[in-house]
């Protein structure tokens, strides 16, 4: 944060280099064979997106909020920070001639106000002056029940020009939904981050919490980011899913396949938490395979039923914890090596795969051996950030390990 006037007479903003290599509890990770610190901690140069100029409208005074991207001191991207990496593939389409759009469906819950990380958290009380203990998928009367809140993160959405297609209750207690349009992988990953700020702020003004942990509370459904993905030839502005009569591609199907091939190869990301892991439970609505299937929300890869024009493949993996950018980036990129290898997937599936796991890794140091030791995504988002992103990863998972869990007190302290 700073003065307006010293934004525009200050020199370029710089910060140090260490900034992408934090972990979320604060920490760095140690040197390894792949991964080593700048020994200078050198600064990075920032260069302000003038496209994603906006109000900050819950600031007391008139405040805006610029996102920036971040370039080495030679002017050459840095290749660890997220917005870049997302570039990187859209790069990769755009060379091709293809223009992919996305459309990302993000669930959070809102819950009392927790201070104390040792107690679970309990869902709000709403204006009826009770809080919600059932699961009431898509209620208008239990949507109802935060009006107000709902009306402030419109309100403050529509100051920073932020358009939510749609707002649902979701099947956990006080568990929202909202969808964005549809539009560029770049835009709609800022547009993410930005909402993500939003409905905190608006939570926080009616005493609450907004969260979007994977698996915030043990007895209600995870939330997802589902994102919902075309591709459109730029030189003919038809979407290269369906062909001239409306059938499917082999793009598609190749598209669906590399998605089938390379999401456990990318699951570090999508899932990139240790929490994130506890929301992949059979017989619960969050996919554990793979499979796809025609507007079967059973698993892994959902494709809506659509007009030709319209045809998409859903991925169901992301967790609302996902970085945006990240989760966008690495869901191109496996439909990406689909198309380019061309690829075929298995037959779609018709029946209940709720209790089919199939290929996903169900911890996090699994998630990311498979991530570093494929080629493919060394190739495709490069060693740097490869390197980089597992030592954070391992990093975080060392000091999970150093906390003991209630569940270890309960049934081990006395019985072993």
């Amino acid at each position: 944060m700073m003065p307006v006037e010293k934004f525009f007479s200050g020199p370029v903003m710089t910060m140090p280099a260490s900034i992408f290599a934090q972990t979320i509890s604060g920490d760095y990770p140690d040197d390894d064979e792949r991964f080593q610190h700048n020994p200078t901690d050198g600064d990075l140069y920032f260069r302000a997106d003038y496209s994603t100029l906006t109000s900050v409208p819950w600031e007391s005074d008139p405040t805006a909020q610029l996102i920036h991207d971040a370039y080495t001191r030679q002017g050459a991207p840095v290749e660890t920070a997220p917005r870049n990496v997302l570039k990187r593939i859209l790069k990769l389409y755009e060379d091709k001639g293809w223009e992919p759009v996305v459309a990302p469906e993000i669930e959070f819950y809102l819950v009392k106000p927790n201070t104390d990380p040792d107690y679970p958290l309990e869902p709000p009380t709403g204006r009826s002056g009770r809080p919600e203990v059932g699961r009431q998928s898509y209620s208008i009367s239990a949507l109802n029940e935060f009006d107000d809140l709902i009306d402030d993160i419109y309100d403050l959405s529509e100051h920073q020009g932020l358009e939510i297609d749609t707002l649902i209750h979701e099947e956990g207690a006080a568990q929202m939904e909202i969808n964005l349009r549809h539009g560029n992988p770049l835009a709609l990953a800022d547009q993410v981050f930005l909402f993500k700020r939003t409905i905190r702020e608006a939570a926080l003004r009616h005493d609450m919490y907004a969260t979007f942990m994977s698996k915030p509370m043990s007895h209600q459904p995870g939330s997802a980011m589902h994102i919902h993905q075309s591709v459109i030839d730029k030189e003919t502005g038809r979407n290269i899913f369906a062909g001239e009569n409306g059938e499917e591609t082999p793009a598609f199907l190749s598209f669906i396949a590399g998605h089938q091939t390379y999401l456990p190869k990318v699951t570090c990301i999508m899932a990139p938490f240790v929490n994130s892991y506890r929301r992949f439970s059979k017989t619960s609505t969050s996919p554990v395979n793979v499979y796809w299937g025609y507007d079967n929300r059973t698993v892994g890869l959902r494709v809506p039923y659509s007009s030709p024009e319209a045809r998409r493949l859903e991925n169901r993996i992301p967790g609302s914890d996902a970085n945006p950018y990240l989760s966008i980036a690495a869901s191109l990129a496996c439909g990406y090596l689909g198309i380019v290898n061309e690829l075929t997937p298995d037959a779609p599936r018709s029946d209940d795969c709720t209790e089919l796991a199939k290929s996903l890794p169900r911890g996090l140091p699994e998630a990311v051996a498979k991530f570093e030791n494929s080629d493919e995504m060394v190739e495709i988002f490069g060693e740097t950030f490869v390197a980089t992103y597992r030592a954070i990863k391992y990093e975080e998972f060392e000091t999970f390990m150093s906390v003991i869990s209630a569940w270890e007190r309960e049934y081990l302290l006395l019985n072993v």
